[in-house]
């Protein structure tokens, strides 16, 4: 049996607005993104999620099945959420949100070889002490964690309190990733790169940024090293970081690497360029549309 990997978080319809005015609607949700990643990648994935019996319900569950996701329903949700994404003349999205998170049943994290979270999920309520309590679990069970804050303000706590949850969740995981535009929200007036550097001293064996389509940074320990981006015609960014994280997580799971304490510069460099060459596929074409195992090799 290959590796198994537990993700648990928001699963929604994004409804892309495009500047000429067409509308296309996608499956999306950054959990729900990284869980696509990882089993188009050859990990066994399970996403623990709530997503209601209706159209967009609908729309989720045939995208998880086409990619292998396992679904688990996290407990009745209502409709199920949207986010309403707004892409600009340069291919950049902002969001308006529409869904709730409180999920009443979560699986044992014992089960698998990794525990994602992140996002609205990680930081949303109430929905959010059940994660964290999900992480400290893992955590003290010495499992793999890995997390991404994915940083909606118009979502989430005051900065401040925001700021700290994402600390505490940073000290229990293994591998954190974060966009330069969430470290900007958590600065507190210090640098993207202070972030980066804060939240890999909480104890992750690697903690990593992405910066849009400048170079991206991986740092464990005392080793940091910078990937560079390769240049493609961009659709959108829609899920760019989510297949960058999963892409990351997938490659430490297929190489054995998950339990690792730390990473060598070599290795930095090695997992970085697998994984800004899986987000630059997704950000060619419409939609958070994580390339497949093959398509890597490919690449």
């Amino acid at each position: 049996m290959g590796p198994r990997a537990l993700l648990v978080g928001e699963a929604l319809v994004d409804v892309t607005r495009m500047p000429d005015g067409t509308v296309a609607e996608h499956p999306g949700g950054s959990p729900l993104n990284v869980a696509v990643t990882m089993a188009r990648q050859g990990i066994d994935t399970t996403l623990a999620a709530q997503v209601g019996d209706d159209r967009f319900g609908d729309l989720i569950r045939a995208h998880l099945d086409r990619s292998g996701v396992t679904l688990l329903d996290a407990g009745p949700s209502g409709p199920t959420g949207s986010a309403t994404a707004t892409i600009d003349a340069g291919g950049a999205a902002t969001y308006e949100f529409d869904l709730r998170w409180a999920p009443e049943r979560l699986p044992d994290p014992a089960d698998f070889d990794l525990l994602h979270v992140g996002s609205i999920g990680a930081w949303l309520e109430p929905g959010a002490n059940a994660v964290a309590d999900l992480v400290r679990r893992a955590h003290d069970e010495g499992q793999a964690v890995g997390f991404d804050p994915n940083v909606r303000l118009t979502l989430g706590p005051p900065v401040p309190v925001l700021r700290q949850r994402v600390l505490d969740l940073a000290s229990s995981s293994r591998f954190v990733k974060l966009s330069d535009e969430d470290a900007s929200v958590l600065a507190e007036g210090g640098s993207p790169e202070s972030v980066l550097r804060i939240l890999a001293a909480e104890g992750p064996a690697l903690a990593a940024m992405t910066r849009g389509g400048a170079s991206a940074v991986l740092r464990s320990g005392d080793h940091e090293v910078e990937v560079p981006v390769p240049q493609v015609a961009v659709a959108d960014t829609i899920g760019a970081g989510d297949t960058w994280m999963g892409t990351l997580l997938a490659e430490l799971l297929l190489r054995g690497w998950v339990d690792r304490t730390g990473f060598g510069a070599d290795e930095l460099r090695e997992l970085g360029e697998v994984a800004v060459r899986a987000s630059a596929i997704t950000v060619s074409r419409p939609g958070a549309d994580p390339p497949w195992r093959d398509e890597l090799r490919q690449g």
